[in-house]
């Protein structure tokens, strides 16, 4: 090899190095990867951390004759005796199975073996490869035959993963992919044209792909806390129901039994749809069906109807009902419009609620004609607005924005993208 080739493999192997180290620090300190995948990431990373050691030892010292024992173990782990059989591990694992017990692992263990055996051979004889006195490498007639096995390990590996596709996720299926296919296909090539850099490739786009394993279980695992987070405040947001809308409404049932039971029966019916459809929330981490949150809301403001009589006025045109939303949603704005914008002693609140298709997808309108919303306004109106916006994002990748309304009251809009009314996703 000329000096600049020497060069390049160096980079090169420093370049592997940072990676493998840069992975080797990720498994240690993130904190949301289960024990297992974190003990795991740590041994794979060190192990590779450990291998782009030996390669940059074997570039920076390859004109030094002492360095020929360098070069043989640079041959070993450049062919990823180990880092291999830790990839059928770990996809084992992702489909839940024991590892301890598969054929495919059993199979990979043999080829493993059978390297080891062809590599020790490989010491007492020049038909696979030798190291003249001057550190210089030189490839036997058999060396191919000392390639077979790992190459064999990752077909394996390859047919392992494809045989249980369907018990891993789209995104753990891809990255593991990702990792096996490129190593794969350098290793076939290396059977019949020797290039080491190749298979240095292959090895750093798998640990990339286990960077993107690593980095999507901390961001699942985010959003997961964020999703529950959203969720515990919608059911306390349930659990602090105004005792007085709750203590008016028994009242005004009491009274309408006596005056009007037809009136009372109706009431009756909406207050409990409207507490059912309340405390279904708590156990909802789900988006709904937008019909349900509208039926939600239509009993809780009926109710309010029948407590104000003539001082609140509501106007449904909501056509576009195929969509589907968190629970909590419109319910808690048009509740935010009564409590704050009614007044018996003023004139009537007029609400309205209104559904439309757009080409991105859904929108929801809330208007009122109240005094409008104070956006530096602080208490639990603007938490349980930012509650709505967050499990919006969150659970359909949705955003919502309020406005003053033309003429005085307040305008919210909810956009919900086709792809979240059509997914069911949270």
């Amino acid at each position: 090899m000329n000096d600049w080739t020497i060069f390049i493999y160096a980079l090169e192997s420093g370049a592997a190095l940072m990676l493998m180290g840069l992975g080797l620090v990720l498994a240690v300190i993130m904190p949301s990867i289960d024990r297992w995948s974190k003990r795991f990431f740590i041994v794979f990373f060190s192990v590779l951390f450990f291998q782009s050691c030996v390669a940059l030892a074997e570039n920076i010292f390859t004109l030094i004759p002492a360095a020929g024992a360098v070069r043989v173990a640079d041959v070993f782990l450049s062919l990823g005796s180990v880092s291999l059989p830790m990839l059928t591990v770990f996809l084992l694992h992702c489909c839940g199975e024991n590892w301890r017990k598969s054929l495919h692992f059993r199979a990979v263990l043999a080829l493993e073996g059978l390297y080891i055996l062809l590599l020790a051979a490989a010491q007492f004889s020049s038909l696979f490869y030798y190291v003249t006195p001057d550190a210089h490498f030189h490839f036997g007639p058999w060396y191919s035959l000392l390639v077979c096995p790992t190459a064999a390990i990752e077909l394996v590996n390859l047919d392992c993963l494809f045989r249980r596709r369907k018990a891993l996720t789209r995104k753990h299926f891809l990255a593991m992919l990702i990792s096996l296919l490129p190593l794969t296909v350098a290793l076939l090539v290396h059977l019949f044209i020797p290039v080491f850099p190749l298979i240095d490739i292959g090895i750093g786009i798998s640990a990339l792909s286990m960077y993107a394993i690593i980095l999507s279980e901390q961001v699942g695992q985010y959003l997961r806390q964020q999703r529950e987070i959203a969720h515990q405040q919608a059911g306390i947001m349930v659990l602090q129901m105004r005792p007085h809308f709750i203590h008016n409404t028994m009242l005004s049932i009491y009274y309408l039994c006596e005056q009007n039971p037809r009136e009372a029966q109706r009431v009756t019916l909406d207050f409990n749809t409207y507490l059912e459809k309340s405390l279904a929330a708590l156990a909802s981490d789900e988006a709904i069906p937008f019909s349900e949150e509208l039926e939600h809301t239509r009993a809780y403001l009926n109710v309010e109807q029948a407590l104000y009589d003539e001082s609140l006025f509501v106007d449904y045109d909501t056509p576009h009902t195929s969509f589907q939303v968190p629970p909590l949603t419109v319910q808690p704005i048009v509740e935010n419009a009564v409590k704050h914008a009614l007044d018996p002693d003023s004139r009537p609140l007029r609400i309205s609620i209104q559904t439309r298709k757009t080409d991105l997808g859904s929108e929801i309108t809330v208007s009122d004609n109240g005094p409008g919303f104070d956006p530096a306004g602080g208490g639990k109106t603007h938490t349980a607005l930012d509650n709505i916006r967050q499990r919006l994002e969150l659970m359909c990748g949705g955003s919502m924005t309020i406005s003053p309304r033309e003429g005085g009251g307040t305008v919210v809009k909810l956009a919900i993208p086709w792809t979240a009314s059509a997914a069911n996703q949270i």
